[in-house]
């Protein structure tokens, strides 16, 4: 393993989330049961309302944005690239602009430019590079990459160190 990216704090998280949820809803439990067990019940489930999305977020963000680089292989999110298909001048290219940095603008800028990915396709504007991964956003604020394959088509990675991942890249395309 060349590289290695995994999104920070997301079981710790929904641990917590799921935890309070169970504590909260047994102590409910404590003082309605048995004889308002309907009002619990309606009372538990309205609570798993703001619980899903607390839960949904960190696991698509573990999901479609977690990055392994082999020698052979780079996997991001639900896609593997062949490293041979990967044009070496793009990613040089993107390595010199990455290295310049650009801060939290360029973040912001590169979130809100990525469009909206439908089943691989930019929906917002197709002349965009296709977000890798299955995601249908780059995160609000997260650096982000883009790199080209030898057949031309851009690709738009979001990584939180893209300096690292693109001298890893840089390592091994040939």
């Amino acid at each position: 393993m060349l590289y290695q990216e995994r999104p920070r704090w997301t079981k710790p998280f929904m641990l917590t989330c799921l935890a309070v949820y169970v504590v909260a809803v047994a102590a409910m439990g404590v003082a309605a049961l048995p004889e308002d067990a309907g009002a619990w019940a309606a009372v538990s489930g309205i609570f798993l309302l703001p619980l899903l999305p607390l839960l949904a977020v960190p696991y698509g963000k573990h999901r479609y944005h977690a990055i392994d680089l082999t020698a052979e292989t780079l996997r991001v999110g639900r896609e593997r690239i062949p490293v041979r298909d990967i044009d070496p001048a793009s990613v040089h290219a993107a390595l010199a602009e990455a290295s310049q940095g650009g801060g939290v603008m360029r973040n912001l800028a590169s979130s809100a430019n990525s469009g909206f990915t439908f089943r691989g396709r930019n929906v917002v504007d197709p002349s965009l590079p296709r977000l890798v991964g299955g995601a249908y956003a780059v995160p609000l604020g997260s650096p982000s990459t883009v790199i080209a394959t030898r057949q031309g088509e851009r690709l738009l990675i979001a990584t939180r160190a893209p300096v690292a991942l693109l001298n890893a890249l840089a390592s091994v395309v040939r």
